[in-house]
């Protein structure tokens, strides 16, 4: 084999031909899956802005001793309107 796996004496052209993605290998999907709790298929980093907003201050302007404590409820509600849209988290 040539440096790096390229340039190889050996290979031939058919070798290269055989070596071509083929259709039956590929992965298809008909439709995609749908969520009823998310039909707009919304992905989780843009799910639910006002409590990730509220949760992020809460955990920016408390000390990690204190944050705790203090955003729990936030988180708990971030966590309660991800899991609307169906994630899991």
């Amino acid at each position: 084999m040539g440096f790096l796996g390229f340039g190889s004496s050996s290979s031939t052209s058919s070798d290269l031909a055989s070596r071509s993605a083929s259709p039956e290998g590929a992965v298809t999907t008909s439709e995609p899956r749908s969520n009823p709790l998310n039909p707009n298929n919304v992905k989780p980093c843009c799910a639910c802005p006002e409590t990730k907003e509220q949760r992020d201050k809460c955990f920016f302007n408390n000390s990690p001793e204190e944050a705790g404590d203090k955003c729990r409820a936030l988180v708990e509600a971030h966590r309660a309107c991800m899991a609307s849209y169906g994630f899991k988290v």
